[in-house]
């Protein structure tokens, strides 16, 4: 996985697990949870996204609990890229476990919804296909992108075991 291609879904700063995953659905299915994601700011998030469309977004993205639920529901829905110009720690990690790559790039403010986007993994470029613009952003890991790519942490342990 070292370029990705996808439509972003763009949404500001203190975009917190609250909003990603809201608390009245978290006792759901997660696959009906997901169908409220982002309800709070966006009632039409869970319909507009498409499979491999990269979720964008700038400060602070999933402060708040430390509950999986937020980025699993993102996951339901098909994204498997976040993309935002800082993380609270806990939803970054519970990203990388779960199978969904999370980078940082200090220019998201210069992305805009539904601009085609093209992530250079070990490069760390991300192409803005609709404007022509390139920003920089954090390499990857080859340890961090084979987690991901095995599907998240259980299993790629799983896949190392021989459990798979």
């Amino acid at each position: 996985m070292s370029l990705i291609e996808g439509r972003a879904l763009k949404y500001g700063d203190n975009i917190n697990t609250d909003i990603i995953s809201p608390p009245a659905y978290m006792e759901l299915p997660i696959e009906q949870a997901a169908k409220m994601a982002m309800s709070p700011v966006d009632e039409s998030f869970a319909s507009t996204v498409r499979p491999g469309d990269i979720f964008v977004a700038e400060n602070n993205l999933g402060s708040g609990s430390s509950r999986e639920t937020a980025p699993l529901t993102l996951k339901a829905l098909g994204i498997r890229t976040i993309i935002a110009r800082s993380y609270a720690r806990i939803f970054y990690r519970n990203c990388i476990n779960l199978g969904i790559l999370a980078v940082e790039c200090p220019d998201t403010n210069r992305i805009s919804r539904f601009d085609r986007l093209s992530l250079d993994t070990e490069e760390g470029l991300l192409h803005n296909l609709s404007t022509g613009e390139t920003y920089r952003c954090d390499r990857i890991p080859p340890h961090i992108l084979e987690l991901v790519n095995c599907g998240g942490l259980v299993e790629s342990l799983r896949k190392k075991l021989g459990k798979d």
